[in-house]
C-alpha cells in the first residue's frame, strides 16, 4: 500500500513539475518530441564463418580541416550504419586551426603570427613539427563512441604534395605526437615503429596516373606499405587491384569525409563508401587481424572491388536462387534470384543483359536446367575491367 501511496504521488510531482513549464501559447509539433537515435540497418551475410564489419578508414574533424567535431564524426558514422572507424587527422595540416586561434584570442599568450599549419608545403616546415595534442581527436571519438557501441581505431594522416610523395594514414597508433618529422620517409616509419598499418591514400588524387613515384618505389620497396585506397569519395582506381593482389596488400573504399555525409551521399541516395571487413569479432584486435590478412572488400556508389574468391563467396552467402517452374521440353528452368543483403547486385549470363538485383528484393529469369547456374557479377572488380564468374547452386 505504501509503494502504491508513493508511486501516486511521484506521477502526482511530475505532472505537477510538468505543467510548469506548459504554455497554452505553444503548440508542439513533431519536432518537440524527445526521439531516439536512429540507425541505418545495412545487411551483408557473414562468410566462411566471419562477420562483415562496415568500416570507414579515413575521415576528418574540425582538428584538421574539416567541418564538424569528431564527437560528431562518431554519431554520424553510427547513424550510417558503420561499426568501425579510424580517426585519421592531418598531422602536418589543420586548415581550421587559425580561425579557432582566432576566436580563442582572449585565452592566448600574445598574438600568433603564423598558423603551423605549414607542413604541407615544406618551405615553413620545421623540426618542431605541429605544437598540438594530436592524440586528443581521438580521445574525443573514442569518449563519445562509448555510448554508440562504435569501434575507433586511432590514426593519423601523414600528409605531402600529392604531386611528388602523397598521402598515407597510419591505423592503429599508440602516439601521433611522435609520428611527424620532416622527411616523409621517416615519418611513415615512425609510424610503423610504434606498431601501425600504413595506407597509402588516394594513389590518383591530383596526379595523371597512378604510376608509382620515385617515393613510392621508396616506400612499397621497404615493406611500408600494408594497404590501399581502391576507392576514396568519387575516385575509384580499377589498376590498383593488380598492385594490391601483387603486394599483399589490403584493399579499402573510405570516405575521406570533411563536410557531412548526408551532404556528399545521402542526397544521392548512396551509401557512404565502406570498407566491409570480414572478422572473427568487433575489437581493434580482430579487425586489425582481417586487415593483416586482406579480407576485405572496398565498396563505393555501388561498385565492389577486391580478391577474386572473396567476392564470390560474398556474392554466393547474398544471393539464393530457387526454382520456381520447370520446363522439361525446353531444358530450362525459371528461378527466384533473391538478394539477401542490402547491397545492390548487377548480373549477367552469358551473352545475356544484364540485371538488376536490388538488395532484398527478388527477380525471376529463366536459365538452363541444371543444379546451379554462372553469373558474371558486373558491379564486382578484380581487376581492371575484369569481374568474376560466380556459379551458385539452385535450390529446388
Amino acid at each position: 500500500m505504501k509503494r502504491l501511496l508513493f508511486l501516486a504521488l511521484l506521477l502526482v510531482g511530475s505532472s505537477a513539475a510538468y505543467a510548469q513549464y506548459d504554455n497554452p501559447d505553444i503548440i508542439h509539433t513533431e519536432m518537440s518530441k524527445t526521439k531516439a537515435p536512429h540507425r541505418l540497418g545495412i545487411i551483408l551475410p557473414q562468410v566462411n564463418g566471419y562477420t562483415p564489419y562496415k568500416a570507414d578508414l579515413h575521415t576528418h574533424s574540425i582538428y584538421s580541416d574539416a567541418e564538424v567535431t569528431a564527437a560528431y564524426r562518431v554519431r554520424e558514422a553510427w547513424s550510417d550504419g558503420l561499426d568501425v572507424m579510424a580517426v585519421t587527422e592531418h598531422i602536418e595540416y589543420r586548415r581550421i586551426e587559425p580561425c579557432m586561434l582566432k576566436f580563442l584570442k582572449g585565452y592566448t599568450d600574445g598574438e600568433v603570427k603564423k598558423p603551423v599549419n605549414h607542413a604541407v608545403n615544406y618551405k615553413d616546415a620545421d623540426e618542431r613539427g605541429i605544437p598540438a595534442d594530436l592524440n586528443y581527436p581521438v580521445k574525443e571519438a573514442q569518449k563519445e563512441a562509448k555510448r554508440y557501441g562504435l569501434l575507433i581505431i586511432p590514426g593519423a594522416e601523414i600528409t605531402r604534395a600529392p604531386e611528388t610523395i602523397g598521402h598515407y594514414n597510419a591505423l592503429f597508433t599508440t602516439d601521433n605526437n611522435t609520428i611527424y618529422t620532416q622527411d616523409a620517409l621517416q615519418a611513415i616509419r615512425n609510424a610503423r615503429a610504434q606498431g601501425a598499418l600504413v595506407m597509402h591514400n588516394h594513389p590518383g588524387w591530383k596526379r595523371k596516373s597512378v604510376e608509382m613515384l620515385e617515393f613510392e618505389k621508396k616506400a612499397y620497396g621497404e615493406g611500408l606499405i600494408d594497404g590501399v585506397e581502391i576507392m576514396n569519395g568519387g575516385q575509384f582506381y580499377p589498376k590498383l587491384i593488380d598492385r594490391c593482389k601483387g603486394g599483399k596488400h589490403f584493399m579499402s573504399a573510405t570516405t575521406d569525409i570533411h563536410t557531412t555525409t548526408q551532404e556528399v551521399y545521402g542526397h544521392r541516395g548512396l551509401h557512404r563508401n565502406m570498407t566491409f571487413i570480414f572478422a572473427k569479432e568487433k575489437s581493434l584486435e580482430s579487425i586489425r587481424e582481417a586487415l593483416e590478412a586482406r579480407r576485405t572488400i572496398a565498396y563505393s556508389a555501388g561498385q565492389l572491388a577486391g580478391e577474386e574468391q572473396l567476392l564470390a563467396d560474398f556474392f554466393k552467402a547474398a544471393i539464393e536462387v530457387k526454382v520456381v517452374q520447370a520446363d522439361k521440353k525446353k531444358k530450362t528452368q525459371r528461378v527466384e534470384i533473391r538478394n539477401l543483403s542490402s547491397i545492390d547486385f548487377q548480373i549477367r549470363q552469358a551473352g545475356d543483359i544484364v540485371q538488376d538485383v536490388h538488395g532484398l528484393e527478388s527477380i525471376i529469369l529463366s536459365v538452363k536446367a541444371g543444379s546451379s547456374v554462372k553469373f558474371v557479377v558486373e558491379n564486382m572488380w578484380i581487376g581492371d575491367h575484369l569481374h568474376p564468374t560466380v556459379e551458385v547452386e539452385i535450390k529446388k
